[in-house]
């Protein structure tokens, strides 16, 4: 059984470490308002641009001078998988949670005979997979350095994807990160980016009705290649969002297993110290009786 020293001195580390998480999810959710807003600004116009590319890529499906990054090339063998997580833990299953959505969907492709590589966009994706798939790693992205994610840090990534498939170096492309939703609830998501996959456009009476300048060809070999690097800020930009909310929420839970702690020890604590004081006094008792 532990002495009463050791018990204080317990109580006192445990103490100290929930001042630690305490700070850590009043730091976060100073963040998080900051995350969240910029998170959900940058949804409208990814969304805005998906819109007007499905309404323009219906008009070349099935048509052979449809761009190479909305019909793709005609295969569908090697797969690159763009692994975006946090650059930092103690946020839960956060990186966790998307690096299995990402492992599980290699493990199915694998399985079906096709050709896998990786692409991670943050320190712990990548400290995650190389565990079990260290050599479908062909890149590791970091922004460990940089305090502000920009649009400059996703077009860096997007003009790296698209001179990898310049290069004919995959067939398809998909980019996985957390989408939030609120403080306790981040989603795995898994979104095709090469070729570009967009839900079905709106028809009949409340279709938009577009009216293009210069041509749609035109603006399609502008927007196709400028959409993957805005995918990619949004999917930065959620996850940085997401990744504050699971710290928040992981940092509180902490904090208050922390305090269970010190209670349950506190006990422990108080019971010894009256068991030895009674065991004193039964000494001092028994002492006085002999004499």
């Amino acid at each position: 059984m532990a002495s009463l020293k050791d018990l204080k001195n317990r109580i006192a580390s445990v103490k100290s470490t929930q001042k630690i998480t305490k700070a850590m999810q009043m730091v976060a959710a100073a963040k998080l308002r900051r995350a969240q807003e910029a998170a959900e600004q940058a949804r409208p116009y990814a969304e805005r641009m998906g819109n007007v590319l499905a309404a323009l890529g219906s008009a070349y499906a099935g048509r052979a001078d449809a761009p190479a990054l909305l019909a793709g090339n005609g295969k569908d063998q090697v797969h690159l998988l763009v692994v975006a997580t946090g650059e930092r833990g103690l946020a839960g299953g956060f990186n966790s949670s998307i690096a299995r959505l990402a492992r599980d969907t290699a493990l199915k492709l694998l399985g079906e005979g096709k050709t896998v590589k990786i692409l991670t966009v943050g320190r712990k994706g990548n400290d995650i997979l190389k565990r079990t798939m260290g050599d479908k790693i062909v890149e590791a992205i970091s922004f460990r350095d940089v305090r502000t994610l920009g649009y400059t840090n996703a077009a860096s990534v997007g003009e790296k994807l698209l001179a990898m498939y310049a290069a004919g170096e995959f067939d398809v492309a998909t980019l996985f990160y957390s989408r939030f939703k609120s403080v306790i609830s981040q989603i795995p998501t898994a979104q095709q980016l090469i070729p570009a996959k967009f839900d079905a456009p709106t028809t009949g009476a409340d279709a938009p009705n577009y009216e293009y300048e210069p041509d749609e060809e035109a603006i399609l070999a502008d927007l196709l290649p400028r959409n993957i690097s805005v995918q990619v800020f949004r999917a930065l930009l959620e996850n940085n969002a997401s990744f504050f909310g699971a710290q928040m929420s992981a940092m509180d839970n902490a904090t208050r297993n922390a305090g269970d702690m010190i209670k349950k020890l506190t006990l422990v604590y108080n019971r010894q110290r009256q068991a030895q004081i009674t065991k004193e006094l039964i000494e001092i008792i028994s002492g006085a009786e002999a004499l």
